[in-house]
């Protein structure tokens, strides 16, 4: 019986491992299931595979042709790649400047359900602690990270590969630090300590920054300054630190598959490799990072509760075909309120324009997303009257 790679104590053992299953896989039934449950007790993570010389990826990675096809561009030329806008949050508190900024957010989370923010508050140097912060922590020996790889996350801090690694068709080549943010101080202590210090930090700049965001799409619906606010959407905060490593056949798999987010707005921080693409209209294309910036995104909640005003859309990450691995940490929202009613705003339905979805309890509605892979916009789908 083959033993599971974490009990193995050298790079070695888990070398001869590997290529003992891969012959043992050539000539047996491939049984995918097992392998991928190999993989995750394993708890090396793709990194782990990438540090131990693989040439080629584990064939649960590898995607279906369809997916495959739809990640090289329909034309020669790949479409241009400045469509997101970038909006200058300069001036977001002057009663001269505060409309005109107003109208661009909720125009492009109108149109296309993304954009990004410049001069948001948060300093420069403040992004680069928080990336070299989690590029360190996925840098770790394995038998550092190992302790926090864990499917639950009753502790408020996991490290996984891949969060629908079991529900998926493929797996993606990734893998996450999940930290909840604002935590307490004796759960603070389950935050490894490379990076605790970053997300205490992170955790403050990105409330406020959510706080301001949420003011303006709500002033750009035609609601109250407050009204996200009042719904708890503050409160429950996730950030998730991605850690994309060298892709030995970027052309068989991807970072992370095409889906929607379920919260009403994710903080999107990247590094300069790039990767991010969104689908506009019939083409991909890509999210060009820009100094400084944060990526703003509509998740599908809010696009009900806008009752379709606003728009979330379907997004992707490449896989990583350079020898630098690629950092992206994202922050999502979500209400304390689990078992309140949510749906369209009232303010919103009008005979002209009834509700176009029904209620729901949040309860309801993260737990069918957890309990799915990430493809396409389900949830929207789902409530949808």
């Amino acid at each position: 019986m083959l033993k599971p790679l974490h009990s193995f104590v050298s790079t070695q053992d888990i070398k001869y491992q590997l290529t003992r299953r891969a012959t043992i896989m050539s000539l047996e039934s491939y049984d995918r299931a097992k392998e991928v449950k190999r993989f995750d007790e394993s708890k090396v993570g793709v990194k782990g595979l990438v540090d131990l010389g693989v040439t080629a990826i584990p064939r649960f990675f590898i995607h279906p042709p369809a997916t495959l096809a739809d990640l090289r561009p329909k034309s020669k030329t790949r479409p241009v790649s400045d469509v997101v806008p970038t909006i200058d949050l300069s001036g977001v508190d002057s009663d001269d400047l505060r409309p005109t900024i107003v109208e661009k957010i909720a125009c492009a989370s109108r149109e296309l359900g993304f954009f990004q923010v410049v001069n948001h508050g948060i300093g420069v140097e403040v992004l680069e602690r928080m990336v070299r912060a989690i590029k360190g922590f996925h840098e770790q020996p394995p038998e550092i990270k190992a302790p926090v790889y864990r499917r639950e996350n009753t502790k408020g801090v996991s490290y996984i590969s891949n969060i629908d690694l079991f529900h998926s068709k493929a797996a993606s080549w990734r893998d996450t630090l999940q930290i909840r943010l604002g935590l307490t101080e004796p759960e603070l202590e389950e935050v490894p300590e490379i990076c605790r210090k970053e997300a205490v930090e992170w955790n403050h700049h990105v409330k406020q920054l959510g706080e301001l965001l949420f003011g303006l799409l709500c002033e750009g619906l035609g609601l109250k300054t407050d009204r996200l606010k009042e719904k708890t959407f503050l409160e429950g905060r996730m950030m998730v630190g991605h850690y994309y490593p060298y892709c030995p056949q970027p052309d068989l798999t991807v970072g992370i598959t095409s889906h929607t987010d379920p919260g009403p707005l994710t903080i999107l921080l990247q590094d300069d490799k790039g990767g991010l693409q969104i689908k506009h209209g019939e083409e991909w294309v890509d999210v060009k990072p820009v100094p400084g910036a944060l990526v703003i995104n509509i998740g599908d909640i809010l696009q009900i509760m806008s009752n379709d005003e606003y728009i979330s859309v379907e997004h992707r990450v490449l896989a990583n075909s350079s020898p630098e691995p690629r950092i992206s940490i994202a922050v999502f929202f979500s209400p304390s309120e689990r078992d309140s009613l949510y749906g369209p705003f009232p303010e919103l339905i009008s005979p002209e324009k009834p509700a176009r979805f029904r209620q729901f309890t949040h309860t309801d509605y993260i737990t069918r997303f957890f309990t799915k892979q990430l493809d396409g916009k389900t949830l929207v789908n789902y409530y949808r009257l």
